[in-house]
């Protein structure tokens, strides 16, 4: 066994609430995998119900990402494991991957919480098929996704209505649509939330994107709600707290709508357009940008005050913007921003984030940028303008291979 200091101390001699400590702190993967069929003492503690009721199968990279577990691992917890303690198991995390082999591995009596994180919609429903079953003890539900999802109404509300006695439920969805209208409060209440008499808790943002680019029959119309609308349909349902953010025309047979309880519980914003107004973000790492509109100055202005604590930014936006004499009027600080993406993108947004001028980006490290875009922001590499915030990056993705010049070299000293 491992030594924990120069006293030999061993882990051994450690008492049973200092290692229930120790285990509660491990991640549930490493903890079944590594320390169950060690000797007794470790089985007792790391089978005890207060270490393995609440189990996460997530195992998260850069804090932000899921990965699946390696394949024989989970092979061994889901036959050797898992059917020791499924009595004991009241909370459940489960990805995408791993999804599929932990449900079918045993029954869960007591399971009343499952939460589902970046699932695929078809495995989403080749695994929960049966649409009549009642989940009668389900009491907490979550489900939360970066994919977008075409069956909304065909698998997510379906599977949401057989939730009869939840108590709290989360969704973060991205929902394509065509043909339709926006997720508003009066369709949330309707399809879903008044199946569900004892939810006392619903915290959600839910993005929905309109896309109606290959409808044949073009004199099909669309109205589509302004923000107030929406806003008022969640408000004479009962939820006061909410906010959204929606195009009030379709733009080029296309439209987006988010819609979101506050105070705002994800620590992502996906699929953010021009409309946004603004609000407070605090929790919020990463934020995706996407329009066919430009982004203007004032728009990084507000976020750079929303989102406080914002670590990646993902810009996907191909349109020069029109108020470029405004840079210069404020400038701009992302305190804790680390990651920016700006591959195609039109070079205003490089100039934008780059150039000292505009934007301060004191613990940049990672960009990611195609190289004749950044060639001719930096001047080949001689602009003094965007020399600092390259300064200090250390991990830069073009996709395409390039020799390094010595310019190149004395721009980026830290890579």
């Amino acid at each position: 066994m491992n030594i924990l200091n120069h006293n030999d101390i061993n882990i051994l001699d450690l008492p049973d609430e200092m290692l229930l400590t120790i285990f509660n702190k491990l991640n549930t993967i490493d903890m079944l995998y590594s320390l169950v069929d060690v000797n007794q003492q470790f089985d007792r503690l790391a089978l005890d119900s207060r270490v393995i009721d609440h189990l996460n199968f997530v195992i998260k990279r850069d804090d932000i990402h899921s990965s699946s577990v390696e394949i024989d691992i989970l092979s061994r917890i889901c036959s050797k494991i898992l059917p020791r303690i499924n009595e004991k198991i009241i909370k459940l995390i489960l990805e995408s991957h791993s999804m599929e082999r932990i449900i079918n591995a045993i029954d869960y009596p007591r399971l009343h919480s499952l939460s589902l994180v970046n699932y695929q919609p078809k495995i989403l429903l080749r695994h929960l098929s049966d649409n009549t079953k009642k989940l009668l003890k389900l009491k907490h539900f979550s489900l939360a996704t970066d994919f977008y999802t075409s069956c909304y109404d065909t698998e997510v509300v379906p599977l949401l209505r057989r939730m009869l006695n939840l108590e709290e439920l989360t969704l973060f969805l991205s929902v394509v649509r065509s043909k339709s209208t926006y997720i508003d409060g009066n369709q949330l209440y309707d399809k879903v939330l008044n199946y569900m008499s004892q939810l006392n808790k619903f915290i959600f943002n839910i993005h929905t994107r309109i896309m109606n680019d290959f409808i044949i029959n073009n004199n099909i119309k669309i109205d589509l709600p302004s923000n107030d609308d929406i806003r008022n349909s969640f408000i004479k349902r009962g939820f006061k707290s909410i906010d959204t953010c929606a195009d009030d025309k379709l733009i080029n047979n296309r439209g987006n709508c988010h819609v979101y309880s506050l105070p705002y519980q994800f620590n992502e914003f996906l699929f953010m357009n021009s409309c946004f107004q603004g609000g407070k973000f605090d929790k919020v790492r990463l934020l995706t940008m996407f329009d066919i509109r430009p982004f203007e100055h004032e728009l990084f202005k507000i976020i750079s005050q929303d989102f406080p604590f914002l670590q990646q930014l993902h810009i996907c936006n191909n349109h020069r913007q029109i108020n470029e004499h405004h840079h210069s009027s404020t400038l701009i600080t992302f305190n804790y921003l680390f990651k920016l993406h700006l591959y195609a993108v039109h070079k205003d947004y490089v100039i934008q984030f780059l150039s000292d001028k505009n934007t301060r980006l004191p613990c940049l490290t990672n960009l990611i940028i195609e190289y004749k875009t950044l060639v001719a922001v930096t001047n080949n590499f001689t602009n003094d303008a965007t020399r600092l915030n390259c300064s200090k990056i250390k991990y830069l993705v073009t996709y395409e291979p390039f020799v390094r010049s010595q310019n190149f070299v004395a721009y980026f000293p830290s890579l």
